[in-house]
């Protein structure tokens, strides 16, 4: 993995960590995915180690859990 991916559901805690992590880091080294959107991602989310959302996985593999807006299994 080359780019950081950046889960959420849309919820207005996720939209803010967007917003903030979008100041951070460049938008061409990140993927943002809605799971809210993008069902078909949730299964993809979980393998890489998402608990909750909004979530960001790095390249190196590890997940940081921001703040709390849904469990992943709230978004299956």
């Amino acid at each position: 993995m080359s780019k950081a991916i950046f889960y959420h559901a849309g919820c207005p805690v996720c939209v803010s960590a967007e917003q903030n992590l979008l100041n951070l880091i460049p938008e061409d080294q990140v993927e943002v995915i809605h799971l809210g959107e993008e069902k078909s991602k949730v299964k993809e989310a979980e393998k890489a180690g998402v608990k909750s959302v909004p979530a960001l996985v790095l390249p190196n593999g590890n997940v940081l859990h921001i703040n709390f807006g849904a469990s992943i299994e709230d978004l299956k």
